[in-house]
């Protein structure tokens, strides 16, 4: 008999909490480069 040991089975809901949680980190990201860049424009005039 094989020992090998057996990767567990992924669920598609993990990959969509992880997808979503990855959207959500790039949308987070995406927010606060956008307001940073807004605030150092408004305090350049």
């Amino acid at each position: 008999m094989s020992t090998t040991p057996v990767a567990p089975v992924r669920r598609v809901r993990h990959q969509a909490q992880e997808a979503a949680a990855v959207m959500v980190f790039s949308a987070a990201t995406s927010l606060g480069l956008a307001v940073t860049f807004l605030l150092v424009a408004s305090l350049g005039r």
